[in-house]
């Protein structure tokens, strides 16, 4: 079967939940609390999780993905397909037929037009967009018609559904952002910290890295939706304050990505006023392994910045011996059981889901074995010095490990840094506030894109079930660096020709089967590069007080992604 057969015969989409109330704003004031609190509520210019989740309630993508997977359509009439004649038959073209009648929040007329800003401005040789794999492929986007946008890709393009689709693909007006192209993206602060959307809510006011105030958008195009009328974004703190101030205290409604302990939050949840929500889809908690040399007497035009030459190669961590090494001295078992609980898996994969993509290639790395780490270190030239630390020509195996700050991470870390020891490799530790961290400011030096330094860790995932736009983002050219703003997907900075061809041949593949064979293929590359060492396959877990209706949990999208659904359970 290849992905035409299944384009023809697609149920192109599902309805919504119905709401539970009957006139907008009726339920009042909701309470949200994301203890990474976004820097901005423009997605293009962060990958940070928090600022793709925070923007979704304002700006919208043509299509979403619900708590299953599947495709919903939002701003658009129907999902195209082959039988619909949405798609080409030569799947070099998708048409979208938009909703009649969508309106911005500032009363405008959202159109086709808009859609063509938002690829003009994601695809800006000069603007460091954050989700350009998106637009892989794309040619161009047209607008025949105001209600109709027309997608044309380079190649035949077997799964057309990546732009515009999903949270980290919406589309921003053109009117607010005209002046914002390439360089000046970053500069255009009020249109970046208040975005004019078509969602269901409006920003009233944003402070960075703090909190955000919205109320429902009065041009929303379903009159008697959101349910609630205001709403506080409440961004800082940690983890474990957020689960308390939803499953204890009772001050918020929804907490976001609680990372604890599995014991504290059954604790926190026997109190009775809230409960814990798990969804599996694509996230993995993983080590970066930066291949560039993060040294800082390099300075900012070389410090982790990658040279085509390679003359700017971190001294060991490319090679592969060594992070193999690494890898087999972990116990990632044990790590699940102390931080996730039901929330968590081993996994070897940087790719563990949808279930027909994951390769079982790499599953030595289920069990821990430090001796065969040794060895492999001994094989390579790594001899214990007199202090216990390995060297090599005259260079110790040290490195500095950063993630953000958080209980589970931190715990993560300690045994990490206590098994890596056990191998003769000295380990620096170092955290930095999650919002700072996952922040896109490029002039911060303790973002994770900028990476200052050796091996650092955290989630990340991807919206919808394909996996092409995600392993795409692993090519040489969304590598973070300073000409992008420090953008880019490609955080460790892997590089290798082989694994562009095989990101083009995944770009021209129909059949089904042939694209879950490539995906193995990359995801396999890269493991084996050792530039990444998968950890844990974790589930979203979030928590809501019994109070909240409406609720569907997804790790397909963004988590509120049917806001507009969410209700007071009377």
């Amino acid at each position: 079967m290849n992905v035409k057969s299944l384009l023809l015969g697609a149920a192109a989409s599902l309805a919504l939940a119905p709401a539970a109330y009957a006139e907008r704003g009726a339920d009042g004031q909701l309470n949200i609390i994301y203890w990474q609190a976004p820097s901005t509520l423009n997605p293009f210019l962060s990958g940070g999780t928090k600022e793709v989740e925070s923007s979704s309630m304002i700006i919208e993508p043509l299509i979403r993905f619900n708590e299953k997977g599947e495709m919903v359509p939002m701003l658009v009439s129907e999902i195209p397909t082959v039988e619909n004649g949405g798609v080409a038959e030569d799947l070099k073209s998708i048409t979208y037929k938009l909703k009649e009648g969508v309106k911005w929040s500032d009363g405008s007329d959202f159109t086709a037009a808009d859609a063509v800003f938002t690829w003009e401005y994601c695809t800006h040789p000069e603007g460091g967009c954050a989700q350009l794999s998106y637009f892989d492929g794309v040619s161009s986007v047209e607008a025949p018609d105001p209600l109709t946008v027309k997608i044309n890709f380079k190649e035949p393009k077997p799964f057309p559904y990546t732009a515009f689709v999903g949270s980290e693909s919406p589309i921003i007006q053109a009117a607010q952002f005209k002046d914002c192209l390439g360089a000046k993206a970053p500069e255009c602060t009020d249109a970046n910290f208040g975005p004019i959307g078509t969602g269901p809510f409006v920003v009233t006011e944003f402070k960075p890295n703090d909190v955000i105030t919205l109320e429902a958008n009065p041009n929303y195009r379903e009159a008697d939706k959101p349910a609630f009328s205001n709403i506080t974004f409440k961004g800082g703190g940690d983890a474990a304050a957020a689960a308390r101030s939803v499953l204890e205290t009772g001050e918020f409604d929804y907490a976001w990505n609680l990372q604890l302990a599995p014991e504290v939050l059954e604790k926190m949840e026997a109190a009775g006023k809230g409960k814990v929500v798990v969804a599996f889809a694509t996230s993995v908690e993983r080590l970066h392994l930066n291949q560039t040399n993060p040294d800082p007497s390099l300075g900012p035009d070389m410090r982790s910045v990658w040279k085509e030459d390679g003359s700017n190669a971190h001294p060991f961590l490319t090679d592969p011996m060594v992070g193999k090494a690494l890898s087999m001295a972990i116990d990632r078992q044990l790590l699940v059981d102390i931080g996730y609980g039901k929330a968590g898996k081993v996994t070897c994969n940087v790719l563990p889901g949808p279930e027909a993509y994951a390769s079982t290639a790499n599953d030595d790395c289920m069990t821990q074995d430090i001796e065969g780490a040794k060895k492999i270190l001994d094989d390579a030239g790594w001899v214990p010095g007199s202090d216990g630390v390995r060297e090599k020509d005259g260079m110790r195996l040290s490195v500095l490990y950063q993630t953000s700050t958080n209980a589970v991470r931190q715990d993560a870390q300690a045994l990490i840094k206590q098994w890596w020891n056990e191998l003769g490799v000295e380990t620096e530790l170092r955290n930095i506030n999650a919002s700072v961290f996952f922040g896109g400011d490029p002039a911060s030096p303790d973002t994770f894109q900028k990476f200052y330094a050796d091996i650092e860790m955290y989630t990340n995932n991807f919206s919808g079930v394909d996996p092409e736009a995600y392993m795409a983002s692993w090519r040489c050219a969304d590598i973070p660096r300073p000409s992008k703003q420090w953008q880019g997907s490609n955080v460790q900075r892997f590089c290798n020709p082989e694994y562009e061809k095989l990101v083009d041949e995944m770009s021209k593949t129909a059949e089904l089967e042939k694209r879950q064979e490539i995906a193995k293929a990359q995801n396999d590359m890269i493991m084996q590069s050792y530039s990444i060492i998968p950890l844990v396959y974790r589930g979203g877990q979030s928590a809501h007080a019994n109070s909240l209706g409406g609720i569907l949990m997804n790790d397909w999208d963004s988590e509120l992604w049917n806001i507009a659904d969410w209700y007071r359970v009377k």
